[in-house]
């Protein structure tokens, strides 16, 4: 099974266009590496997936010479699957629009939200056939390349919240994805707000994980300055919580994924970066090659 980190930021990347922080500057002055937004590819050796289309696309598949055309209108993309309903994984497929076969895979949920979006009947469905999957039923992604999806604690999207929002709820609007190929298991959540004893479960003996990695604090965007709502409330738990609920469990690799621009993450160097390493954690840089 071969992985590719698409887009390794969470929603806005980095830098983030009206953003200021110290992150996003360091990041345009070429201090840090820029991130693209959240995106990985997937195959096991005859043709690509693409998990969640950011809004970034477009660049991310130029970068990305193993998805390249084949021919005049030939790609090596058979589908994408989306895990929520997030701007940040959903606007890329307006970039998809040019009369390309593949499959859009998603929860009932999910489709019922793009298929509210007047925009998106712009992706051809005669060309794009949208695949309704249900939770923890394995399918095929793409040639040799099987996907099951799962609920994991998460929220509505953002535009689809009301007065009362449920940040843990446990349906069909934020999925988990295991994946497997030629005896290898990967587990790719780049949403999730806890860590409950049976994710932790199903998690265990993965050979690799690419789990969300949003904030390193639940209140870091508080004390910074750029916003008012905490990691939970926006759907995420803390990469801290996080390495520390994972500690003990069998892991062949850990990365995280989906790294908001205030997170300390973004720099290489910093001193949660190093603590992340040392607890056997990686974070996605983009263009990054995971081969299991």
């Amino acid at each position: 099974m071969q992985i590719i980190i698409l887009g390794a930021a969470a929603g806005g990347g980095l830098p983030q266009w009206n953003c200021g922080c110290g992150n996003c500057n360091a990041a345009r002055a070429g201090q840090i590496p820029a991130l693209s937004q959240s995106s990985i590819a997937v195959s096991a050796g005859d043709g690509w997936a693409i998990l969640n289309a950011s809004p970034d696309i477009r660049a991310q598949l130029a970068a990305t010479p193993p998805l390249y055309p084949t021919g005049p209108r030939d790609l090596p993309l058979r589908s994408v699957l989306v895990t929520n309903g997030d701007i940040d994984h959903v606007a890329g497929l307006l970039t998809l629009r040019e009369s390309q076969p593949f499959d859009l895979f998603a929860t009932p949920a999910i489709h019922a939200a793009l298929d509210a979006n007047p925009m998106l009947t712009a992706v051809n469905p005669d060309l794009v056939p949208r695949r309704s999957v249900a939770m923890d039923q394995p399918f095929t992604l793409a040639p040799g390349l099987v996907a099951t999806i799962f609920a994991v604690p998460g929220k509505v999207p953002l535009y689809l919240e009301g007065d009362s929002v449920d940040t843990g709820l446990i349906g069909e609007n934020t999925v988990g994805v295991e994946l497997t190929a030629n005896g290898r298991r990967a587990l790719y959540i780049p949403g999730c707000a806890d860590m409950p004893d049976w994710l932790r479960a199903r998690v265990d003996g993965a050979d690799a994980l690419l789990f969300d990695g949003t904030l390193w604090d639940d209140d870091e965007m508080i004390r910074a300055g750029l916003g008012q709502k905490t990691g939970r409330r926006m759907g995420h738990m803390a990469a801290r919580d996080s390495i520390a609920a994972l500690a003990g469990v069998t892991v062949g690799r850990r990365v995280f994924v989906h790294i908001n621009n205030s997170n300390p993450l973004c720099d290489p160097v910093s001193q949660e970066t190093a603590a992340a390493n040392a607890a056997g954690w990686h974070v996605a840089r983009d263009g990054e090659r995971i081969d299991l």
